[in-house]
């Protein structure tokens, strides 16, 4: 399809965000300029016209719209490219359930990893996926069981909030638990999550998001770090690699079998990989059927990069309590000390020159 680039009023010449602080009677600003910014779409189809005449003088007010078609299935970016930085792009794919919004803010309002990317000197490149949030334009209109019951929105906030290692029932956290305190945190937290619009198809995510990475290229001249979170991993894996410089995967779900066709597709792209683990993982509780699944997850990693290293690749896997960071659950980006991740993040890249 052909793409769509809004620029307009969002795309500035310089826009300060700045937070101002008092040193003596002067006022400095102390935070970041953004060269540029806007949104785009990137891949997704046109539908077929419906059978009939289009007649522009009733128009909308058609019900059976004859002759008229609809964008569907692209993926949405909003992107901010910082003054002075290096312009390497880093595009964040969100999870399960969720939008870009978990990228820009915390649910207690400090810098998300979007600002904290940014001030590092990355462009930073935030996309919904298709069926999702502003990207959310589907013929087929959801009927996933894991979004909807008989009509109804079906996320289970209480069940997510489990299996992500929050806590064993909200609002409960786990002990030294590194997410946000207080009940206004936690509902800003549950506000952000959104069902699908459509069934989830992953070859079709990956398409689009192989679309997204060469758009982002086109714009910088340069292939993306990409980042990806949760359910994000599994449309990582089936994204192609032309333009994909990293990969940052924050708890995947799951890495490529081995000697797999996707195995093999990274294998010769050579991406260095980076795998991300928070805590109570190998310490959680040993009655939830939770903690047993992202114990085989890790492992799975760690089998992966083991086996990806001896074939000529780049994999590390970092579970952050042998790094002493404690307290993290599967939204580690989120939490208190999500700046201290984003340094381990930026060392990583900075050993691969990225």
């Amino acid at each position: 399809m052909r793409k769509s680039y809004l620029f307009g009023a969002l795309a500035v010449a310089a826009v300060a965000i700045a937070a101002i602080s008092c040193t003596e009677q002067k006022q400095e600003p102390q935070g970041l300029v953004i060269e540029k910014q806007g949104v785009f779409s990137s891949g997704g189809r046109v539908t077929e016209a419906i059978p009939g005449e289009y007649d522009p003088t009733q128009n909308w007010l058609d019900q059976e719209r004859k002759g008229t078609t609809t964008h569907v299935d692209h993926a949405n970016t909003m992107y901010q490219i910082p003054a002075g930085g290096s312009g390497t792009p880093m595009v964040f794919l969100h999870g399960y359930g969720q939008t870009r919004t978990g990228w820009q803010s915390t649910p207690d309002g400090r810098e998300g990893w979007s600002d904290l990317f940014l001030k590092k000197g990355y462009s930073v490149f935030l996309v919904d996926q298709p069926r999702r949030g502003a990207a959310g334009a589907t013929e087929q209109i959801v009927n996933d069981p894991g979004d909807v019951a008989n009509g109804k929105f079906n996320v289970g906030e209480q069940a997510w909030y489990t299996h992500f290692r929050i806590g064993r029932v909200a609002p409960e956290r786990y002990e030294g638990s590194q997410f946000p305190e207080g009940d206004e945190a936690l509902e800003e937290f549950f506000c952000q999550m959104t069902p699908n619009t459509g069934n989830y198809d992953e070859p079709l995510f990956g398409k689009a998001l192989t679309a997204v990475l060469k758009d982002v290229q086109t714009m910088t001249g340069r292939k993306s770090i990409y980042v990806t979170h949760s359910q994000g991993g599994r449309v990582g894996w089936a994204t192609d690699t032309d333009n994909m410089a990293a990969i940052i995967a924050v708890e995947p779900g799951f890495a490529p079998e081995v000697g797999s066709d996707t195995y093999k597709k990274f294998v010769a792209a050579k991406v260095p990989m980076l795998f991300l683990f928070g805590d109570y993982i190998e310490n959680g509780p040993e009655d939830i059927q939770s903690t047993g699944f992202w114990k085989m997850v890790l492992q799975q990693c760690r089998d992966f990069a083991k086996q990806y290293n001896a074939d000529g690749g780049d994999a590390t896997v970092i579970y952050l309590p042998e790094k002493q960071i404690f307290g993290n659950s599967h939204f580690m980006f989120q939490e208190r000390n999500n700046a201290e991740i984003a340094d381990l993040v930026a060392e990583w890249l900075k050993e691969h020159n990225l």
